[in-house]
């Protein structure tokens, strides 16, 4: 959710002499389409050898792949593309006009809004209640169980958005149905971005009812938790958070923007705030069961800072070694795995004619695991983020929360309930796998691990 607002260059862009090159393969009516369904991993990755622009066909559209690196920034950067293509129209089913899919003014009247709530002080803030939901988690689990850790980490980072951006309570029950209305509703967004065919969503078959039902529901939550903070506004509690600052939001014109937008922010932040570094918990704690000598050498940093008491949010600064584990671990296991552009004039790219219109898309799971940026780049190596080791090539291809006006707000957030999350449970717990384990990246909107399943053991004294 980190893309540009900037409005479109209406300069005459110079006609680039060439379309980009064809992508191999493809099939009659859904031409690459089943390329991305069978393999979407492989297949992204195999775009890079056609070039650093490539031409895909999805079903009746055609788009463009972007390979290259620094092509992906000026993407981002550039006034010439805005937030759209199949991506973020299967999202706006979900976000709606929020800031994540919204571009121009809007777009910058509601980031400004965000950007009080992620200011440095009020994430030290958080930082309290972020570690009272690590330990709850870490308290909660038992010693030689087997758990499912991507729920887990979903229960997790849903209360911990809810407690510190919307002060909300009594979340048990609503994160556990946020969990599985945000799966079925996921995989049903995945398809519908896939194989851009509306009507065949409208037919009234059994995965389409499940999707209506699980979004319909995840609708009334949000309702029941913006109605709850009207009720308590209009009784007098009035909480300095980032719901009430929603709620009171003001458009251009002075006027208290409509409730379906607060209802569209909200939305917004429990995806990020849950699905995103719910996901990357479980990719990391999935590499430390596969990797033993990294889990070993975070749980003595830990200790060695903190001295068996609980992780504080001061101490987050002595943790180096913990924030690479996390910078590669986003790195090879990505939770935002695709993301798409639409070009909004007659503009270039690498030296291609874009047409306006066009959907352009970029994977950051194939850009981070490049050799041409990364050596030994499916290798998982935390200490390739050391100053000594780090590349400014390596720096361009991962830029996990974006950059440029779009890159997200939360990042500082995300990057401090992760340490804080994952340095609470590797003190008490060994995370260990089991034959029910299974690594292989499951795709739907975010990617995430096919069987999430860890058996926990208590640290010994």
């Amino acid at each position: 959710m980190t893309l540009e607002s900037t409005l479109p260059n209406q300069e005459q862009i110079p006609e680039a002499p060439t379309e980009p090159p064809p992508a191999p393969g493809g099939a009659p009516l859904v031409g690459h389409a089943w390329n991305l369904l069978r393999d979407p991993l492989g297949f992204l990755t195999s775009l890079r050898d056609g070039g650093d622009v490539v031409r895909i066909r999805l079903g009746p559209k055609t788009a463009y792949a972007v390979n290259s690196p620094e092509l992906v920034e000026r993407l981002l950067r550039s006034p010439d593309f805005l937030v759209g293509g199949a991506l973020w129209d299967t999202l706006g089913v979900l976000l709606g006009q929020g800031v994540a899919t919204s571009n121009g003014p809007r777009h910058r009247r509601q980031r400004r809004s965000l950007q009080p709530a992620f200011r440095p002080d009020r994430i030290a803030e958080y930082g309290v209640l972020m570690a009272e939901e690590a330990q709850r988690t870490a308290d909660g689990l038992r010693d030689g169980r087997t758990v499912d850790i991507a729920g887990e980490m979903f229960r997790t980072a849903t209360r911990t958005a809810a407690r510190s951006l919307l002060c909300v309570e009594a979340l048990d029950e609503r994160a556990e149905r946020l969990c599985t209305a945000l799966g079925t509703v996921f995989d049903g967004m995945y398809r519908r971005m896939i194989l851009s065919v509306g009507p065949f969503y409208r037919l009234p078959l059994p995965a389409n009812r499940r999707f209506e039902r699980a979004l319909a529901d995840l609708h009334r939550l949000v309702d029941e938790i913006i109605d709850e903070r009207r009720g308590a506004t209009a009784s007098g509690s009035n909480p300095d958070d980032l719901l009430t600052t929603l709620l009171q939001a003001r458009d251009e014109n002075g006027e208290l923007v409509p409730e379906q937008e607060a209802h569209d922010q909200v939305i917004a932040l429990l995806v990020a705030g849950g699905e995103n570094v719910a996901k990357t918990l479980a990719w990391t704690l999935q590499l430390l069961a596969e990797h033993p000598e990294h889990e070993r050498r975070l749980y003595e940093e830990v200790e060695s800072v903190t001295g068996g008491r609980p992780v504080a949010f001061g101490d987050l600064k002595k943790l180096a070694y913990m924030r690479n584990l996390i910078t590669e671990s986003m790195r090879i296991r990505p939770a935002a795995w695709i993301f798409t552009r639409v070009a909004a004039v007659d503009t270039e790219l690498g030296g291609y004619r874009i047409p306006a219109g066009t959907d352009i898309f970029y994977s950051p799971y194939a850009m981070q695991r490049d050799p041409r940026s990364f050596e030994d780049a499916l290798d998982f190596d935390p200490d390739r983020w050391l100053p000594e080791r780090r590349t400014a090539a390596a720096q361009t291809a991962h830029q996990p929360f974006g950059t440029g006006n779009r890159k997200c707000p939360g990042d500082h957030y995300s990057m401090t309930e992760l340490a804080l999350t994952l340095g609470t449970l590797v003190a008490k717990w060994r995370f260990v796998r089991v034959p029910e384990t299974d690594s292989t990246p499951r795709l739907g909107i975010t990617l995430q691990p096919r069987r999430a399943v860890l058996r926990v053991e208590a640290r010994k004294p």
